[in-house]
């Protein structure tokens, strides 16, 4: 029965009587006519061989020339492996097969590749069969005349009766799997049917104990190309095995890619830049920056940008354009947060990539370009930990060294894997990150899933003004000690922190102790050495007070160590205690740590001389210097203000005098005419009280109107103002006649602008705001007094003491402050200064530098040229000619 289903045998009925057969004869004949159809053996040249020719149509052409049910035969058995026996081999991914045990006939395509075609042979359109007598071998009576071809099938078969060439490497490829599986047992698993219904299927043969896939030896060995169409049918790992051979087949220029010519690619490979190293931060989740274990230790070239390769995670997005993070963003940056801030790691750099504009070839053009890094990084771990998964087995385990940090992040739904084109470097474990990609898709994980994202609103009080900080205050102060988590790293001192239980964001800055600022020796070590030592962590935090920008100020810990001590241990930061040291926790050890450096000569300490006055924003106090306590009344232009001394028991006394009094009666017109230089009593409306003042400006002549105008100067305030003759009354003899209580500053070392120059109104405004706006106590620190102004004549008169102003729970003094903001300059240096004014100058100079570097203020257009009073005549010249 096999050798006529071949057709290499016919069915012989001599000595059978007419109308009888038997069953065993019938299904003889019926094989035999199977076989005439299909053409097999010696029936492929008979009469039929032309139908037989059309079977490699589709069935849409032939019409009802074909009853094979492809449809429902995928139905039954799509991926149940079946076995087959291979009739014969078209070309390398064409198979004839029988499906055993029915032996049904059937044409299978290997699914996910092509191979090279074989071409086609002319066909006749009749061909005579030759005469068989009844003596042969095998004889038989001729056979009966075939119908002649319907016009359809006559058309079909011209259309496929040219002859064509086979495609380079066909034959070689269909040899190959006429070499693996023509006469032999395999198992067909189908994967689905084409348009034509064409059966489409994986076959795998078997090759000593073990089965081989044919579809994917013959693109390892060049023999075919992955199709995207068929593939789509077959499961995501075998699809991936076929993708990667065919690109290793490409790079070899194996058989039909001998004359591939590769795309222009951006990437690049990158060799033997493998290091290890501690994660200093997470851009984002699929980019962090690692600091090298080869370079010392906080040096800002230590840092490493590493993008993770081959993933592709939601932005983060920029709040300067407004840009929101997208969903799952924030979860996948804190997810590796919390795994990798800290942790040793291993990283292998794989590519780089230019990101840049290109030309319509794909080219890159150079103008803009930036260089991308990509590698992968591995979390040295014992084992599992948080469930994380542990390294996949689809890389070599040579390779593996921990924990893909790529693998987890993709794993857990929060980013996708990116899908190369040919010859685009790519991570060499992307199979890996493929797999972990399909166990979250089919979890429903992450970005993966139907639910909605989780949303998070954070209330970012850093670029917030600073009575809404201020406002934000009592949050705080809920509890002693606050978490936190530190975002950014904008100074050495000064930070974004985090703080999850109220959802906003602070600037927050250390109170007592200062670093260099930009531009300043060592201010880029300070920041190195910070983000290497708080960068990201959970911290507390404890807030004393907020200053005027708006920075939360106070003390940080981090894993119970006051994150200050090590920028004083390193000599990259200087205790400022002028404001007081009560405030600040952990005094004592800062100090140790101030003085440790300071023996060594660290950094700033370099030149530190033991016993000098240690420099500091604000003028040290000594034991000799007079010091007040202090309040702000009033500030005029030109940096001058008045004070009044806090406690003073005269200003107490006065009010009382003056609360006594009965004043409602008004003064007589011609008996009460107030003079330049007279104290009397002045009523102010603003709150209804009556004080001291000084008559500045009368009218011209006597007075004769209760609304004529009179200029007074508040003895013991320092304000002046204009008010009519009805709100005067002549000094009652209980008043005392003790000298104003208001007394006229300047601000030490500065020149301010006046208010009819430059900046002038604007240094006015910023020192009120500094001052009396703020309602705070100062410390002022007498540095001269200047007694040629001669006796008070009104406002902006008299003496003044030139002083060093600093507020209580500041941490930078008034003097350097306005230096900062660029709304001052030092004055100058002279060869006869004293050893305490240099001091105070050098302390200050930092100040200025940092204003004069950000072109804030008067230094808008670069530096200013002095004035005439610091400008030295210039010296005649020595002789009578030149």
């Amino acid at each position: 029965m096999l050798v006529v289903s071949q057709g290499w045998a016919k069915v012989r009925e001599q000595g059978q009587q007419k109308g009888e057969v038997s069953p065993f004869l019938a299904e003889l004949l019926r094989l035999e006519e199977q076989a005439k159809q299909e053409g097999l053996g010696r029936w492929s040249k008979v009469p039929g061989a032309a139908e037989a020719s059309i079977r490699n149509l589709p069935p849409s052409a032939l019409g009802d020339a074909s009853n094979f049910d492809a449809m429902g035969l995928l139905a039954k058995s799509k991926g149940v492996p079946m076995e087959a026996l291979v009739e014969q081999v078209r070309d390398g991914s064409t198979l004839r097969i029988y499906l055993l045990p029915e032996f049904q006939f059937v044409q299978v395509f290997v699914a996910g590749i092509q191979s090279p075609q074989m071409g086609r042979r002319a066909a006749p359109e009749t061909v005579v069969e030759p005469e068989v007598t009844v003596d042969s071998t095998n004889g038989d009576v001729p056979a009966e005349p075939r119908a002649p071809l319907t016009s359809a099938q006559r058309l079909a078969v011209s259309a496929s009766a040219a002859e064509t060439s086979a495609d380079p490497f066909g034959p070689d490829a269909k040899f190959f799997t006429e070499m693996r599986v023509l006469n032999r047992d395999v198992r067909i698993v189908l994967e689905g049917v084409d348009k034509f219904s064409n059966l489409i299927g994986s076959v795998y043969y078997p090759d000593g104990e073990s089965a081989k896939d044919l579809a994917l030896e013959l693109v390892e060995n060049g023999f075919a190309k992955y199709v995207e169409w068929s593939a789509n049918m077959m499961e995501e790992d075998a699809k991936r095995k076929l993708k990667s051979a065919e690109l290793e087949a490409k790079k070899s220029r194996l058989r039909i890619w001998t004359n591939y010519v590769p795309p222009v690619s951006n990437s690049k490979a990158i060799h033997d830049q493998n290091f290890t190293g501690k994660v200093v931060e997470v851009v984002s989740g699929d980019c962090v920056i690692v600091a090298d274990d080869s370079i010392p230790y906080g040096s800002p070239q230590a840092e490493r940008r590493v993008n993770l390769s081959s993933i592709r995670c939601p932005k983060m997005g920029n709040p300067r354009r407004d840009e929101k993070p997208a969903p799952y963003a924030r979860e996948a940056k804190e997810f590796l947060r919390t795994r990798l801030i800290g942790r040793q790691v291993n990283v292998q750099m794989e590519y780089s990539r230019k990101v840049g504009p290109v030309d319509a070839a794909g080219a890159p053009l150079g103008a803009g370009d930036r260089v991308m890094d990509f590698g992968s990084v591995f979390l040295l771990s014992s084992g599992k930990a948080d469930n994380d998964q542990a390294p996949s087995a689809a890389a070599p385990a040579s390779q593996q060294t921990g924990l893909n940090v790529g693998e987890l992040v993709i794993g857990r739904g929060f980013g996708t894997v990116i899908r190369h084109r040919d010859f685009e470097e790519r991570s060499n474990f992307y199979d890996a990150l493929l797999a972990a990609e399909s166990r979250a898709i089919s979890g429903r994980k992450g970005i993966h899933s139907a639910k909605d994202p989780p949303v998070m609103h954070i209330t970012d009080l850093t670029t917030a003004s600073a009575k809404k900080a201020k406002d934000f205050m009592p949050f705080l102060h809920r509890s002693r000690r606050v978490p936190a988590v530190v975002e950014y790293v904008l100074s050495g001192h000064r930070f974004k922190l985090l703080i999850p239980k109220e959802t906003c964001s602070i600037a927050f800055a250390f109170s007592g102790v200062r670093c260099p600022g930009r531009e300043e020796p060592y201010s880029d070590e300070a920041i190195a050495l910070m983000r290497r030592r708080i960068m990201q962590r959970d911290v507390e935090i404890e807030v004393e007070t907020v200053d005027r920008t708006g920075t939360f100020l106070g003390s940080l810990w981090e894993s119970k160590t006051n994150g200050a001590v090590a920028l004083l241990e390193a000599g990259l930061a200087k205790l400022q205690t002028s404001f007081g040291s009560d405030r600040i926790p952990d005094l004592r050890v800062l100090e140790q740590a101030e003085q440790s450096a300071k023996s060594k000569k660290l950094k700033i300490w370099e030149n530190f001389v033991e016993g000098e006055v240690v420099p500091s924003g604000a003028n040290v106090e000594t034991k000799q210097q007079e010091v007040l306590k202090v309040t702000v009344t009033e500030v005029l232009g030109g940096g001058k203000f008045y004070v009044q001394t806090v406690g003073d028991q005269k200003i107490a006394s006065i009010q009382n005098q003056l609360a006594s009094l009965n004043l409602k009666e008004a003064p007589v017109i011609g008996a009460f005419n107030p003079k330049k230089g007279d104290i009397v009593l002045c009523y102010f409306r603003a709150d209804t009280s009556w004080y001291r003042a000084m008559v500045v400006n009368t009218p011209r002549g006597p007075v004769e109107s209760s609304k004529d105008v009179f200029e007074v100067f508040y003895l013991d305030y320092g304000n002046q103002e204009e008010v009519p003759y009805s709100q005067l009354r002549p000094l009652d003899p209980s008043v005392s006649l003790a000298p104003g209580l208001a007394q006229l500053c300047s601000l030490a070392y500065i020149k301010i602008p006046n208010l009819e120059e430059d900046f002038g109104q604007e240094a006015a405004e910023y020192l009120s705001e500094l001052t009396l706006s703020s309602g705070k106590e100062f410390r002022a620190m007498v540095e001269e007094r200047d007694t040629t102004g001669g006796k008070v004549k009104g406002q902006g008169t008299g003496p003044v003491i030139a002083v060093t102003l600093v507020a209580v729970d500041a941490e930078i003094s008034v003097n350097a402050a306005m230096l900062q903001e660029g709304l001052a300059r030092m004055e100058k240096r002279n060869r006869w200064d004293k050893s305490a004014r240099k001091q105070a100058l050098d302390n200050l100079e930092m100040f200025q530098g940092e204003a004069r570097t950000s072109r804030r203020g008067i230094w808008q257009y670069g530096d200013i040229q002095s004035d005439d009073e610091d400008t030295a005549p210039p010296r005649k010249p020595a002789g009578g000619r030149r």
